[in-house]
């Protein structure tokens, strides 16, 4: 074996092991303290991981609308059960006071507690003041629920929610309108007169708008056919609860699916980008002992052009 003094290129070489392994140890450290893989580690796929972090925390702010939106038609459920009690108890009280034995003294008794009932339906459903509120939202006066500058009103449409990390994923939500302005007829009223064999003598159907029936100024409980308007209000809101209902397993399913893409999408992303710690803490105990052999070679490697000197002396 030939002998050089200038250049030991036995020492060269166990320092370009001995640098690889080091920066091998360094990078296994790296990797181990943060517990993700970087960009040098794997570019395409820190790229790709990168895009589905971030349909994974998009998803995750869709969800949280989406069961926004879940609270929002909660809350209107349960104003219109109130609404729905106050009806219930407006059709006892049309009952009672169709009972022949009352006196006009009970009657007017009867006419206070239907016209209060009347009035907190109002207060509840209707104007500025309206109770059915969430986050701001009026629940019961239709629209978007968002209160116009100009004028006691709400907007035009319907509630769009986001519900997913993509653009023009959305789902429009529908509020009722129980206002006291609302004049929509709800139904009719069907009255019958007969004759001593049966036959129909005359017939009446009378048109049930909402305003009718919650207006204490166009409607009591002595009005004509109080019983059947009342009824057919209280059928109304069991129909928009039904509405409502409907709207609130709709978005149940989609908060289901959304938390499953999430959690799919999720551990796509940690295959790509998380370290293995397992594999790694091998890697590391590999590049440790390797880093320390070649540090001794290379204290071994630097005594070999000492020989040189045994051969001149």
């Amino acid at each position: 074996m030939s002998l050089y003094v200038n250049n030991n290129t036995t020492a060269f070489n166990v320092f370009s092991s001995y640098t690889q392994n080091l920066n091998g140890l360094r990078g296994s450290m790296s990797r181990l303290s943060s517990g993700v893989k970087s960009v040098k580690d794997d570019a395409a796929g820190v790229a790709i991981s990168e895009q589905m972090r971030s349909q994974a925390r998009s998803t995750s702010k869709a969800r949280n609308g989406v069961e926004n939106g879940l609270s929002l038609l909660q809350t209107a459920d349960s104003w219109m059960q109130k609404v729905n009690d106050m009806l219930g108890r407006m059709h006892e009280l049309s009952v009672e006071a169709s009972d022949g034995t009352k006196t006009s003294g009970d009657k007017g008794n009867i006419q206070t507690e239907f016209k209060e009932l009347q009035d907190e339906i109002s207060r509840v459903t209707s104007k500025s003041t309206s109770a059915a509120k969430f986050n701001g939202l009026y629940l019961l006066r239709g629209g978007n629920g968002q209160a116009t500058v100009a004028g006691d009103g709400v907007g035009s449409g319907k509630i769009k929610l986001q519900v997913g990390a993509d653009v023009n994923q959305t789902i429009d939500l529908s509020l009722e309108n129980l206002q006291v302005s609302n004049t929509a007829t709800i139904g009719t009223v069907h009255s019958y007169t007969y004759s001593t064999n049966h036959a129909v003598l005359t017939s009446t159907h009378t048109t049930v708008s909402w305003a009718s029936v919650i207006d204490s100024s166009k409607m009591s409980v002595g009005s004509t056919d109080a019983i059947g308007k009342v009824q057919q209000a209280i059928e109304h809101i069991a129909n928009s609860r039904a509405k409502v209902g409907a709207q609130q397993n709709r978005l149940e399913n989609t908060r289901s699916g959304l938390l499953a893409y999430e959690d799919n999408i999720r551990a796509s992303e940690s295959k790509i980008r998380d370290v293995d710690m397992a594999r790694e803490s091998t890697e590391l105990a590999k590049f440790q002992i390797l880093s320390q052999v070649g540090n001794a070679m290379l204290a071994q490697a630097g005594q070999l052009p000492a020989a040189a000197t045994r051969l001149i002396g």
